[in-house]
């Protein structure tokens, strides 16, 4: 966590002094070779504008064997009480996309490799195409939330043999290291499903399945049912032209809106079972709906709420574009 390296800037947004000596540990894990992923949490009116170019002029200068660095927008629930903490505007984002592709060329001269990347939120709030995926250099940072529009764009056409999700890190490489958090397996096993089929409750080679239908009395749809696919606010920008090029009636995206945690809050990952629960009460019964799995861990949405509290039936589907595509396939 860069946030700036202007040391009275980094002490003011840790709320801590030593905040402004502390990336000297980042120059002693550089020094040993250690590789590092930065990130950059942009606050309007903090540390954005003139202090975010010193930033990455800082990163050059000081930080330059830095694996990569992702810039990201400040996240504002409703729970905020950080008056100074708000969201961007549609300008800002726009000024910060800018900006991110004037330095990737910079550092692109300069050290052979682009290094900073701007998140999809951020394109997706200044409304802006994607870059193109070579852009993203093989998407090291993935999983926080660089180039995932892109990846599913490639997955869902057919363009990518394997799907880009979660990449191990440390903890994964340990010996023994149990599946706990991001790592978690996503769904439980369901009344018909067993470990043979790929639904281990524990960690070891845990891979999500295509899809896994959510039984618990519930009726099952009929055969070609209309299809709902359930996603977040800016998810839902992403899947919808997806699903609107397959040319079919009879799939739509469902947009759930997060009044759980409110203000900004709209990725995919951060719904939960109330707000489903609410969106889903008005929906159908008898039609299919598809859940990313990406919102679970262990069966268990943010709030608490288990998937088997939700009031309809769903088919929880790995979250990349292969699945989907799979998942849609009559």
């Amino acid at each position: 966590s860069i946030h700036s390296t202007d040391p009275d800037v980094r002490a003011e947004m840790l709320r801590n002094r030593r905040g402004a000596t502390s990336l000297r540990w980042l120059r002693a894990l550089l020094d040993e070779g250690i590789e590092v992923h930065g990130q950059v949490v942009v606050c309007p009116g903090i540390n954005d504008g003139p202090r975010l170019e010193a930033t990455l002029c800082g990163v050059l200068d000081e930080y330059p064997e830095l694996a990569s660095l992702c810039v990201v927008p400040l996240g504002v629930s409703a729970h905020s009480d950080e008056p100074r903490m708000r969201p961007h505007t549609t300008d800002e984002a726009a000024a910060v996309c800018d900006m991110v592709e004037r330095w990737q060329e910079v550092f692109l001269n300069t050290l052979g490799h682009r290094l900073v990347f701007a998140s999809d939120e951020y394109y997706l709030r200044a409304d802006r195409s994607f870059p193109e995926p070579e852009t993203y250099e093989g998407f090291p940072m993935h999983e926080d939330g660089i180039g995932m529009a892109r990846t599913l764009e490639l997955e869902f056409f057919g363009a990518a043999d394997e799907a880009t999700g979660v990449r191990p890190g440390f903890f994964a490489a340990v010996d023994g290291a149990p599946a706990d958090g991001y790592r978690a397996p996503r769904t439980m096993s369901t009344n018909n499903t067993s470990p043979s089929s790929g639904m281990s409750e524990l960690s070891e080679g845990f891979t999500a399945p295509t899809a896994v239908p959510v039984r618990l009395g519930k009726p099952a749809p009929r055969n070609g049912a209309p299809i709902g696919v359930l996603s977040g606010e800016l998810g839902a920008r992403v899947i919808t032209p997806l699903i609107e090029s397959l040319g079919r009636n009879d799939v739509r995206v469902i947009e759930v809106p997060n009044h759980f945690f409110g203000g900004n809050t709209a990725v995919t990952g951060l719904m939960t079972g109330a707000d489903l629960n609410r969106v889903l009460r008005n929906e159908p019964a008898g039609h299919r709906y598809l859940l990313p799995d990406v919102c679970l861990s262990r069966g268990v949405f943010l709030d608490g709420v288990g998937i088997d509290e939700l009031c309809r039936r769903v088919d929880v589907v790995a979250t990349n574009g292969i699945a989907l595509r799979e998942a849609l396939t009559p």
